[in-house]
């Protein structure tokens, strides 16, 4: 079997017409599966979503109760069979009830990487290695200028800027699925005890982080707090909102934002950001040849970022490996730009 005819492109993106299913599709579909619930990979209006009881709900905070018809929880390492394709679902250590969907046929596996990294992360299941024939890997990162080294060093980074401020707000700019829930552990990690604000748009994934056992320590929202209270304190914040009025009710605030793009250094002036935390949800360079290299793929599909420069590294080492140029999948940083006002 060709891995064409278990897995193809289509104009809604990776489609299995034998098990009659997409994978992360960008239109409405009969039978989607879905990686986690990012939204440039979790849409709604689906007939039937087949993702983790995590990603679920998720989807169901972020589009309501009707985003798609029909529902179907998978945990992690069960095996479906879909029109004789056996389908699972494996940990890809991206966000919490993120996941790898594997596919297999005719002795010919395709595993769908999703978005993922290589490295701890307290808030989700951790990455798990699944050999297979043919890889299908996102790469955001995929230059080798994106090195992200070590995560928890960039979170004393900034409890140093906290201490030589105190009088200071600092406000962490942070994507609201998975990185801002990140930060707050790994801040409690590195023994920040004190409480720790968070931007309106942050509060229902957050609140449902806790819920699943992650513990996130003392939170509380910035609605309704006085300025004179947020002196010296940590605000974790979408993006946009550090350079909107919202921002202006912190008392000298200093400008962070954890993400993977802040290796960049203009992506960090355009941004008006002075604390730049290179902190990303995503595998660097290193991780995703290393994932690749790991895996025992003969074949490597990429499915988003910075394709050429990955397909390139793939073929000087034997490899056969191509761009799927998948139009729709993007930095979630960037294309979820939907932020819930603060009342």
């Amino acid at each position: 079997m060709r891995p064409e005819d278990l897995l193809a492109l289509t104009p809604s993106g990776v489609c299995c017409k034998r098990g009659g299913f997409h994978i992360d599709p960008t239109r409405p579909v009969d039978k989607a599966l879905i990686t986690h619930g990012h939204s440039d990979h979790a849409r709604a209006g689906h007939g039937s979503v087949l993702a983790t009881q995590e990603t679920l709900d998720i989807m169901r905070l972020r589009y309501g109760d009707n985003f798609a018809k029909r529902t179907q929880a998978v945990s992690y390492g069960e095996t479906l069979t879909m029109g004789g394709v056996r389908v699972s679902f494996h940990p890809a250590g991206h966000v919490l009830g993120s996941a790898q969907i594997k596919a297999e046929a005719d002795g010919l596996r395709i595993v769908a990487s999703g978005d993922y990294k290589d490295v701890p992360d307290p808030t989700c299941a951790p990455f798990e290695l699944v050999p297979c024939d043919v890889f299908i890997t996102e790469a955001t990162f995929g230059l080798p200028v994106f090195r992200h080294h070590d995560a928890q060093g960039e979170i004393d980074k900034l409890l140093r800027s906290v201490a030589l401020f105190p009088d200071r707000a600092h406000l962490v700019g942070a994507y609201s699925l998975g990185k801002a829930q990140r930060v707050i552990a790994m801040l409690r990690q590195a023994g920040h005890s004190a409480p720790i604000h968070l931007h309106g748009a942050m509060e229902k994934i957050t609140e449902y982080y806790v819920s699943r056992g992650i513990d996130l320590g003392d939170l509380k929202l910035v609605r309704g707090a006085d300025k004179s209270e947020l002196g010296g304190t940590i605000t974790i914040c979408p993006p946009t909102s550090m350079s909107d009025l919202w921002s202006r009710r912190f008392p000298d605030p200093v400008l962070s934002f954890a993400s993977g793009w802040m290796r960049v250094r203009a992506r960090a002036r355009q941004r008006g950001v002075v604390l730049p935390l290179v902190i990303s949800d995503h595998a660097d360079w290193d991780g995703l040849t290393a994932t690749i290299a790991a895996t025992g793929a003969s074949e490597v599909w990429v499915t988003h970022g910075q394709e050429d420069a990955l397909v390139h590294w793939c073929q000087t080492r034997g490899l056969k490996a191509r761009p799927l140029d998948i139009a729709g999948y993007g930095d979630e940083e960037e294309t979820d730009a939907t932020v819930e006002a603060e009342a």
